[in-house]
Order: structure tokens, then sequence, then C-alpha cells
């Protein structure tokens, strides 16, 4: 057997417990024989007659056999031998490391399989799935396009071996189902192309490709960094432009793959494999996009989501707030199980949460898409039923292990003049801190989506050079969320010399008050970077009421909020020349008075050029406010 003759070893073996069958060392080489070539009934056979036989002469057969009923699923049959194993105090002290931590893991997953979670997998269908492997899925945030590796058994004429790989997407039909998927020719290549993923708003799609010279890709058809590299691309005019090697620091001389791009533009997670004692292990990692368009360095993500061994499978739910992984280096079933993971309130990623039986088995797990709804999760198997050997399976997820809700906003830029569609810079703001949580760009045909959380207030802003900024408000803790029910936005820019006025949307009083509040400040922010930006312009504050109450207090009440804002942009470092104030009450109503929606409507800070280079329009002069306060104390 040392030698490597394994059949002439297995028939000896046989031979000697013939003469002898009281004899323990062949019944223990025969089980060991078993177990390399997969058979392991008849390991678990001979292993229990070597024990009965030798008794305590063998420790590691207890180690062996607690081994195969874990990996095979057999945990309540594992615990018992793992222990007998752990009370001997004279065994190899890497074993006796591993005997534990199996334990710990069988006790697991005999407690999970006493307690199993929800799980009825369905096949995605013939629309997607065929009589090739199909594999890692990702779909838009409005869950109308899904794409997918699709693998051939063809040779691949890069690397001259077996197998390859292409990228397929299918859309929604009017009937809410899959069409026929089709090929995405403007990225397949002779190479292989995996592990797609899509952005929330479908612009760039980043992807791995493992050739060693990447033919179809880049600059001067250079080499990639490493064994696999991740590359990117995006649309123009509605189609996919030639792909692009990410580069360093994100690519290095290890092995990239497996890319998951956050629903805010900003964070790339991957998965980076280094080569080690002979094997390779997988950390998942981040990258955050600067400023200047570039990935930063990229840092390993911390101990509650890598170990020792090895992760994959990384995924970034667009609620940004939610990732799910593949790991074989904590307890649970065996191989590599899934799990999830939540952001905390310091930003950290919380401990991970293994997703349960059958979720999870003895066997490998991987691959995991939530779908934005948080409903539905896709996987591939090789389940029995299915259209080839791997499919693309779905199943409702428990809602123990769903993300946070989400719901999204679709829109659509253009000119207010000429309806002509405009790119344009679209930035969502939390309006509790201020800060900017998604940075992005309306396409060529002027559309753009962005995700929503349900326990947010949001302000989505929109600019352009040469137009007045939009903003538009999302108070979604005022709302009942729901996915299928997105907010669909027509956003008509001004161009900036056509002296209309434009509403300042996130621009919030207390009743009755003229004190700003905290939540208006990024948006006033937004107007005093447009007043530097545009260092010609004059402008005109006005404040506007509705009709509730005075109309003399109204026009007082109406006159104070603009010189609220008007001073504000004075404390910004706006020159308070270039700023005009003014109140009309409820004299200049938008909406009739008839209903408290239109009420709010007509409750109202309003900007408008008034000055540029060409000079100054035509201002209308509202009533005397001051004579207003005056009989107004007089009352």
């Amino acid at each position: 057997m040392s030698q490597g003759k394994i059949e002439e070893a297995e028939r000896y073996a046989v031979k000697a417990i013939k003469i002898d069958s009281l004899f323990a060392e062949p019944n223990t080489m025969l089980a060991y024989i078993f177990i390399d070539r997969g058979k392991f009934d008849e390991a678990i056979f001979y292993l229990k007659r070597s024990v009965r036989l030798a008794g305590n002469y063998f420790p590691n057969n207890f180690y062996q056999l607690g081994e195969i009923y874990f990996y095979t699923g057999n945990y309540a049959q594992a615990i018992p031998a793992l222990k007998k194993f752990l009370n001997y105090e004279r065994t190899h002290p890497e074993i006796r490391t591993k005997a534990s931590y199996l334990l710990a893991c069988a006790e697991f997953g005999a407690d999970a399989v006493q307690h199993p979670k929800p799980f009825s997998p369905k096949n995605a269908g013939s629309a997607i799935n065929s009589s090739n492997d199909e594999y890692f899925p990702t779909v838009t945030a409005d869950n109308s396009t899904f794409y997918f590796t699709r693998k051939f058994d063809q040779e691949n004429q890069c690397s001259n071996t077996q197998g390859q790989e292409d990228f397929y997407f299918t859309k929604r039909n009017d009937k809410n189902e899959w069409t026929t998927a089709v090929p995405l020719r403007e990225i397949n290549s002779a190479c292989n192309e995996g592990a797609p993923n899509i952005s929330a708003d479908g612009q760039f799609l980043f992807f791995a490709s493992c050739a060693d010279i990447n033919i179809e890709y880049g600059p001067g058809k250079e080499k990639g960094f490493g064994s696999c590299d991740i590359f990117y691309t995006d649309k123009a005019s509605g189609k996919w432009i030639k792909p692009v090697n990410i580069g360093r620091p994100v690519n290095s001389n290890h092995w990239e793959t497996q890319p998951s791009f956050s629903s805010d533009g900003k964070t790339l997670y991957f998965v980076r494999g280094i080569q080690g004692r002979g094997q390779r292990t997988g950390d998942i990692y981040y990258s955050v996009l600067g400023d200047d368009g570039k990935f930063r360095e990229p840092i390993k993500l911390g101990p509650n989501i890598n170990t020792e061994q090895s992760e994959e499978s990384v995924f970034i739910h667009p609620d940004n707030m939610t990732l799910y992984f593949a790991s074989n280096g904590r307890v649970g079933m065996g191989g590599m199980d899934l799990y999830m993971s939540k952001r905390q309130a310091n930003g950290e990623w919380g401990p991970a949460v293994n997703l349960g039986y059958p979720i999870n088995t003895c066997k490998d797990e991987n691959s995991l898409l939530v779908d934005p709804s948080g409903r539905l999760a896709y996987f591939a198997s090789n389940r029995e039923g299915g259209f080839g050997n791997l499919d693309i399976y779905y199943f409702e997820l428990p809602q123990e292990f769903q993300p946070e809700k989400i719901t999204f906003s679709k829109g659509f830029v253009y000119d207010s003049l000429s309806r002509k569609p405009l790119s344009a810079a679209v930035e969502l703001i939390d309006l509790e801190t201020g800060k900017s949580v998604l940075n992005s760009f309306s396409s060529a045909q002027g559309d753009f989506l962005v995700t929503l959380n349900a326990d947010k207030n949001y302000m989505v802003n929109v600019s352009r050079s040469g137009y007045l900024f939009y903003s538009e408000k999302f108070r979604m803790k005022e709302l009942e969320v729901n996915y299928e029910k997105s907010f669909l936005l027509s956003i008509p820019l001004l161009p900036i010399d056509t002296g209309k006025s434009t509403v300042l949307r996130n621009v919030y009083f207390d009743t009755d008050r003229s004190e700003l509040r905290q939540e208006s400040f990024p948006e006033l922010d937004k107007l005093v970077l447009f007043m530097k930006l545009n260092a010609d312009l004059t402008i005109e504050i006005s404040g506007h009421t509705d009709n509730t109450g005075d109309k003399n207090r109204n026009l007082v009440l109406s006159n104070d909020r603009a010189n609220a804002v008007t001073e504000y942009l004075v404390r910004s470092g706006i020159d308070k020349k270039r700023l005009i104030s003014v109140g009309w009450g409820e004299l200049k109503p938008i909406a009739a008075n008839d209903n408290e929606f239109n009420k709010q409507l007509n409750r109202r800070t309003e900007y408008r050029i008034v000055g540029t280079k060409k000079g100054m329009l035509k201002i209308s002069s509202p009533p005397d406010s001051s004579k207003e306060k005056k009989s107004n104390k007089i009352k």
C-alpha cells in the first residue's frame, strides 16, 4: 500500500482476514482503501469491525469513523465516535484539534437537523436552465434582468482545456415571466467569463476571467495580473462597451474572482485566493471607489467573515446592509456552508449566521443570490430532476435570513424646454446624517435607478452643468414600503437662464416657525455649491404658505423663512449681494388649497435665477411685510 499498489494491497488484506478473522490491522487498511475510493459504507463497516477487534489499540479509528459519519451527514453517529477519540490523552495534537472542531460541527448539525428551516427549492425553468451547467446568477435591483454563467463542453481556445464559459441573460415579460435566455454577445469571447455581477442600476457589469493572456480584453492585449482577474464594462447608448481589466490594486499576482458591487456605487467586494501549503484558500476583501474614479487598496474583512480556511461566493444585497457568503472554516454542516452577516451601527460586520438545514447540508453549498425583494434566493444545484447537471433553483428565504426591506426609484431626466433626455449626476443623501449614500449618473437616455431602504429618509439630488439642480424627497419612514410599488420620477431640469422658479423640496420648518430644521442642511449645501460653481448668478429666495390662518401672519412667516434660507447661504460663504429674499405668503399657490396634500405643496421655499452676466431680470415686489408685522402685533 505504501508503494501505491492499492489493488494488490486490498487483495493481501482480504487474504489476511480470511487466515485470521481477529486480525484488526487489515480491517483498518481496507477502511482507508475504501475511504480513498469514496465508498464510505464499506469504510464504516471495516472501521467498526477493527474497533471491535482492537478495542483501544487504534484510537485514530474512532476519529476516522467520526469524520466519515460527519461528512456523510450522519451527525448523531459522529458525536460518540469523536468523543471516544477525544477521551484518549496520547493522540496527535493536530488530529485532536480537528476532532474538537468536527465534534462542535456534529453537535451543531444534529441540532440543525432536528430544527429544519423551511426550504422548498424550485427549478428556475427552461428559460434559464438547459442541458449544460448554469450557475452564478445575478439580477438588477428592479428585478427585470437576470444574468448567469453557462458552461459548454467544448475546448477553451485560451487554455486548450475542455469547458467554455459564457454569459447569458433574460428579461421579464409582461406576464412577469423570464423570457428565453440569450448570449451576452458583446462580452462573451473565446476565453472563459464567469461569476458576473450586475450593478443595482444595471449600468455596470463586473466579472472574472481566468486566462493567462486576456486576448479579447484591455488595451494592448496585456497579460493578466494573476491566474484570475476582475474585469468590468459599462453601458453606452444601451450597449455594453469593451471590457477592461480593473487593474491594481484590486487585481494582484494572486487569484481574484466573484465580484459583488454595492448598490451605493462605492464598494466592490470580491474573493482573493492565495496559494499555500499545497492548496488555495480564499478570503473576502473589499475596495472603495475614490472620488477620482479609482479603487483604493483592498482591505480584508474581519474575523466575523474570514477564517483560516476558505470563504467564497460573496454577495452584498442591494440593501447594502446584508452580506451573504460561503465558508468551510466555521462550525457548520460540513463542506461549504452559506452564511449571512448584518452591518452594525458602527459600520462593522456582525457575527456570521449559518442559514441552517436543509439549506446547508454535509455537501458544498455556494453561489447564493438573494433577489432585491429579499424574499427569493437563487442557487446552483445538481439535484435530481433538473435539465442538466448544474441548474439554477430558487426558494423562499426564511424571514430570519432576509435582508432589510428596500424599494427603488426609477427616474427620467430631461431638458424641461426641449424634452431632450439628459445625462446628469444623481446623488442620494441620508437626511438624518446628511451623508451621501449613492453617487451615480443617468444614462444617455436619461434613465437612472436608485435603491431605497425602508427605515431611511432620503433626498435625491440631480444636477448638470448649465441647469438648475433638482431635488426630491423620499420619507420612507412614513411610508408602507412595498418592493412591488416603486417610485417613478420625471425630472425636468431647467436651463439656468430661464428665470423660472425651482422648489427646494427638502427645506423644512416646524409649524408656524422660521428656524431651519437640521434635515434642511443637505439641500441648502447643494444650493451653496451651485452658487459657488456659478459665481456670476444672482438668485431670489421666496417663501410661500397655504391659506390656513391669518393672511398677514402668513406673509410675515413666509418672509422670515426666506430670510432664514438667505442667512444660511451667507454663513456658508455666498455674497449677500447675490441674494434677494422675498415672502409671498399665500398669494402664489401652485395648487388649490382644498385638501391637505395640496396645502403641503403650497407650503414651500423656491429659488429663481434673477441675474446673470446678461443682467438682471424684472423682479415683482411682494406686499410690504414690515407693515404687516406691525398690524399683526397690534392684533
